[in-house]
Order: C-alpha cells, then structure tokens, then sequence
C-alpha cells in the first residue's frame, strides 16, 4: 500500500495542477497520511525551477495548517489518535513523553521532539496528534511546527534547485541519515545557548 501510494504521489507531481495536489498532501501528511510531501516537491522542482520558493512555500504553509488537524484529533478523538499512533508504533515512545509531560519535565524535551518530528523523517503526525492528546501549548506547537516544516522544506526546495537530478539520488538514499544529524546538531546548539543564557 506503502508503495503504491509512493507511486501515486509521484505521479501527482507531474499533473498541471501539481500544486493544488502538493498542498493536499502537504496537509493530510501532517495528521495521518504516510508520504511525506518531499517526494513531490523534488520532481516538481527540477520541472520547474523558477517556481522553487513558491513550491516551498505552499508545502510549509500546508503542512503547518495540517498539524492543526492532526493536534484536533489528539484532542478530541482519543480511539482515532491512539490507532494512528499504533499504526506507526510509536506508543511506547509517545506514553514516556506523555509521561515527562505530566509530571513538569517534558515542555521542552516535547519542543526539542516536535522540532525533530517536523525536520527529521520521524512521523510528523505523530506528534501533531500527541501533542493535542497533552494539550501542548498551541501557539508554540505552531511556531515550532512552521520553523521546522518550513526549514526542512525550504532545504529540499533548495537544493533540488541547485542541483536537479544529484539532489534527487542524494534524496532517495542518504537524505534520511543527514536530515536526522542536522536536526539533532540544531536541537543540541539551542539546548547549549538556552542553558548558557540561563
């Protein structure tokens, strides 16, 4: 299912209205769906290059608006929330920071996470879900889901426009590996300065 949904989505990043079905993705991967939008944003890139920002753009704003839905979901649909998380099985993972969470430790080991989950290629859904099922805090859930979805998006839109093809190959065997070391070494610089200026 996996695959053919792979298949699908690639082949919606070639359909002239590639945009509208970029936002659609975008959005829904947010809160439950499995491909992640940087599978269409590559090939619609390289065919059109000039478009690279507007491509970032409208990935970034959809997936933050997506991340809305998947936090409703957390909040109000705890059976639906639990399977999505099951699904992905994450919930020994999410019942230890709902843990920290509850008991004063986890505010920022949460922000530390839903920066990895939105930057990294953990299922961002995931958190969304989890973090309405806490009850984060949701001006900060969107400011960190923005900041991390539109970093991540902004480098895939980036480089594809740099360079085409390479990037492309890069993507389909490395990019997971090097997004992850990225997005821990930024966690750990924030964490240094936020203790030093503390």
């Amino acid at each position: 299912m996996i695959k053919q949904l792979y298949k699908k989505s690639l082949k919606l990043a070639a359909h002239k209205s590639s945009k509208t079905f970029l936002g659609i993705v975008s959005f829904v991967e947010s809160s439950f769906f499995p491909i992640p939008p940087d599978v269409m944003i590559v090939p619609m890139v390289i065919a059109k290059k000039n478009e690279y920002f507007k491509i970032f753009l409208i990935a970034t704003l959809f997936s933050t608006l997506g991340g809305f839905l998947g936090y409703f979901i957390g909040l109000a649909f705890s059976d639906i929330a639990d399977n999505v998380v099951k699904f992905y099985g994450y919930e020994d993972h999410v019942d230890q920071l709902k843990y920290k969470f509850s008991i004063g430790d986890g505010r920022y080991i949460w922000i530390a996470t839903l920066f990895l989950a939105g930057f990294t290629p953990l299922p961002f859904k995931v958190f969304t879900i989890t973090s309405g099922m806490i009850a984060f805090n949701l001006f900060i859930f969107f400011f960190i889901c923005l900041i991390s979805r539109g970093l991540r998006f902004f480098i895939v839109a980036y480089l594809s426009f740099k360079f085409g093809d390479v990037f492309n190959e890069f993507m389909k065997t490395s990019a997971s590996k090097w997004f992850t070391i990225f997005g821990i070494l930024i966690v750990a610089i924030f964490s240094l300065v936020y203790f030093v200026i503390k």
